[in-house]
């Protein structure tokens, strides 16, 4: 996959392009669904594959720190989108030009002169441009004078619902891991590089490693059953707080402290993946150390019970 960063860095395709737009945050079944039709238009057309995706993401750009919170940082869905049946990779930075874009400038600018688009794949709700004003049905017709086709993939259905991005992210607010997993096709995770932290948690005897999550919100809070891969190719089971640290910090920033069950390596430094199964609980304010040390004895008692059922099962 190549990846191409802007606009600026972009020569159109000569004989040009089957393209896909949108933000692909989580990279969920219904996304997959559209990018296994993109490949399959590539290949019978003869014609490279573009997937367009925004940085920030329109709402960020738009609501700031009130924006819905994101499944996926960029470069988890970066490391994602390699797996997949995808030949080019167009990262556009979101900012006031697109922002202030007319959906008919955006077709003629970008799609037609910088792409030179000959099929697009879009999703069912895809709108664009200021306002919002262009849809599928203005792609259609333009798509008539340019010379591109458009197919629209309709909605993908999972037990009756519409896979969607604020579905998953209202199953991971409500605790519904399950739930989160189904539509998501796999369990929700998040990517990030172990860190130092205050020590504290050796302190009470539960060594975390810490992972700052670098996100303005967070779609999960609280503590979770979790397993840790990406060190030496295994997979490690624990237990992690996503959260502020009330007790022992009370600010702002968000971070991720697994404790790993069995666990004495040194893994500073390393690149590693979580993955979420359950949740224990909301995070709390304690009023000692000794308290919360009383509650993560609890938690890690109950966390490992959730993996001996999932063992039993």
């Amino acid at each position: 996959m190549r990846l191409i960063r802007g606009l600026s860095h972009l020569e159109p395709f000569k004989n040009g392009c089957v393209l896909t737009i949108g933000n692909f945050d989580g990279l969920h079944s219904g996304h997959r669904a559209v990018i296994k039709n993109l490949a399959e238009r590539g290949s019978a057309l003869n014609l490279p594959t573009v997937i367009m995706i925004f940085e920030p993401q329109p709402l960020e750009y738009f609501l700031g720190d009130n924006a819905p919170s994101r499944l996926m940082r960029l470069r988890e869905k970066v490391i994602e989108f390699v797996k997949l049946p995808v030949d080019n990779l167009l990262i556009v930075r979101f900012n006031r030009y697109l922002a202030n874009c007319d959906a008919e400038q955006f077709i003629d600018d970008i799609l037609v002169k910088k792409l030179n688009v000959k099929h697009l794949v879009i999703g069912d709700d895809f709108h664009f441009g200021k306002a919002r004003r262009g849809n599928f049905a203005m792609l259609k017709e333009k798509g008539k004078a340019y010379g591109f086709n458009v197919e629209d993939t309709g909605s993908y259905q999972f037990e009756g619902l519409r896979v969607s991005s604020t579905l998953i992210r209202d199953a991971l607010g409500a605790g519904d891991l399950a739930q989160a997993e189904r539509l998501l096709g796999h369990s929700y995770s998040v990517c990030g590089r172990v860190a130092h932290g205050d020590k504290r948690g050796r302190t009470l005897g539960y060594p975390t490693a810490n992972i700052i999550m670098f996100r303005k919100n967070t779609p999960v809070s609280g503590v979770f059953a979790i397993t840790m891969t990406g060190i030496d190719g295994l997979e490690f089971e624990g237990i992690a707080n996503v959260g502020t640290r009330p007790t022992v910090a009370g600010g702002s920033k968000v971070i991720l402290e697994a404790h790993l069950f069995d666990f004495n390596k040194e893994i500073y430094g390393r690149y590693v993946e979580v993955h979420f199964k359950q949740k224990i609980r909301d995070e709390m304010c304690f009023q000692s150390l000794e308290q919360l040390k009383a509650q993560i004895e609890k938690d890690v008692a109950e966390t490992k019970e959730i993996f001996a059922e999932i063992k039993r099962l």
